[in-house]
């Protein structure tokens, strides 16, 4: 499914690489350090770097958990019929645990709590990893009802599962109608009229953009998601060969919680996360992609109803120049009495404080929504515009939320880089390609 290479030319192993690794005379670089050399004019060659760590956060929807835990006593009830954790709904099954008292459950990742529209199951992950407790309400087959609070810790087994993350390359949204849109690409309802744009994907840090043949990335491939080592296990839903996304599982035990969450869009409660994945350079031919910038990667702008595509961008058009954290001056707060930003956020990661406005920056998500909304213009960052050509004319188009968060992405890129340098993160060979069904 890969094609052949026209030119391979040198080419070297995983195990050769991960020997150099192990010698200390392998060279490991961030994506991001790589496009920096060559923006400075630098030449880069196969024999001047081993591995390339790549990365991105975003909102990956096809995501849910796999929990096993007690929450009685053996006999206590016969099975479960309904579960609720924090309010979020559960599959109760596959196994049902006849009186044993324990709950093998599925939760999804974009499941919505009962309770409040905005909390869902990417909440729930993050606030399980963070440590704290969590209620969980059971419905029994005999219809009697109880409830139990828990812990992650106390949790033997907790997977989280992706169905379709990472994938090579996402979209631009913008809304050509007159009416606003609640949809899950934006955190409020999408203005019309081409008055603004949404957008998806970390660009030249993208790990399917380093290795768009998957090359090195099959089954069995190991890699970080949300910081804990995890695996691919294969292509996810929707994959194609010209534009593939991955599956994968890692323990949430080990994961950070500053690289997941919830986020809340006009639409309801999605999720979040982050996969750091590393490129070993096996032959000369994978430099093409490995040297690739922002600028040389397409991103369509489509229409948001119709995915209808409107004219194509780039990654450059989004990123280069842009600033990738929201910065907070809480001395131009005019301390409104209703804070749009607060109401707005789609992080939670502003509340009110005694005398204003309080960023919370290990909650931000780095969107941007907050510099459109401020009264006082008190959060500000450069996100951009893009032109575009639409019905015979040009329009210039205002970015006002990014759904993905590069400036953590290179965080974890280059955490994964540290990992592999100190051994605590050893590079594993594919036991098979990927391919698809045609």
């Amino acid at each position: 499914m890969n094609g052949a290479l026209d030119d391979i030319g040198k080419s070297r192993t995983i195990l050769e690489i991960q020997n150099k690794i192990d010698a200390g005379d392998a060279v490991v670089l961030t994506a991001t350090e790589i496009c920096a050399k060559i923006r400075a004019g630098e030449e880069i060659g196969f024999e001047d770097v081993d591995v390339v760590t790549t990365a991105t956060r975003g909102i990956m929807s096809g995501t849910y958990a796999v929990l096993s835990f007690k929450v009685a006593e053996p006999d206590s009830f016969v099975k479960a019929s309904k579960v609720l954790l924090n309010g979020v709904p559960a599959v109760v099954g596959p196994c049902p645990n006849e009186r044993l008292g324990i709950l093998d459950l599925i939760v999804l990742g974009t499941a919505h709590s009962e309770y409040d529209p905005n909390y869902g199951g990417g909440h729930l992950f993050r606030e399980m990893v963070e440590g704290k407790t969590i209620k969980v309400d059971v419905t029994t087959s005999e219809g009697k009802q109880f409830s139990v609070e828990t812990q992650l810790s106390e949790i033997p087994y907790a997977k989280l599962h992706a169905t379709r993350h990472t994938f090579k390359n996402y979209r631009a949204f913008v809304n050509p109608g007159k009416e606003s849109i609640k949809t899950i690409f934006h955190a409020l309802p999408f203005e019309g009229e081409f008055k603004e744009m949404t957008f998806c994907g970390c660009g030249e840090l993208n790990p399917i953009e380093n290795d768009p043949r998957l090359e090195t990335i099959g089954i069995g491939t190991r890699v970080l998601i949300n910081g804990a080592d995890g695996f691919v296990t294969g292509a996810g839903t929707r994959s194609a060969p010209d534009n593939p996304n991955l599956t994968g599982f890692a323990d949430m035990h080990d994961m950070i919680p500053e690289y997941m969450g919830g986020f809340v869009t006009s639409a309801g409660p999605e999720i979040i996360n982050t996969w750091a994945v590393p490129i070993p350079i096996l032959h000369e031919g994978m430099m093409k992609n490995i040297l690739k910038l922002d600028k040389e990667i397409p991103l369509k702008l489509v229409d948001l109803a119709g995915r209808i595509p409107l004219c194509e961008i780039t990654y450059g058009d989004v990123w280069d120049n842009a600033d990738l954290n929201i910065k907070y001056d809480p001395e131009k707060c005019i301390n409104c009495m209703d804070c749009l930003v607060i109401e707005a956020c789609p992080m939670g990661a502003v509340r009110r404080g005694e005398t204003g406005a309080v960023h919370q920056p290990e909650l931000c998500f780095n969107c941007g929504l907050c510099i459109s909304r401020c009264r006082g213009e008190a959060f500000s960052a450069n996100l951009g515009s893009v032109r575009c050509a639409v019905g015979g004319c040009f329009r210039d188009i205002k970015v006002t939320l990014r759904q993905s968060d590069r400036a953590r992405a290179i965080i974890a890129a280059e955490e994964l880089k540290e990992k592999i340098l100190t051994g605590r993160f050893r590079l594993t060979e594919p036991v098979e390609k990927i391919s698809w069904r045609e």
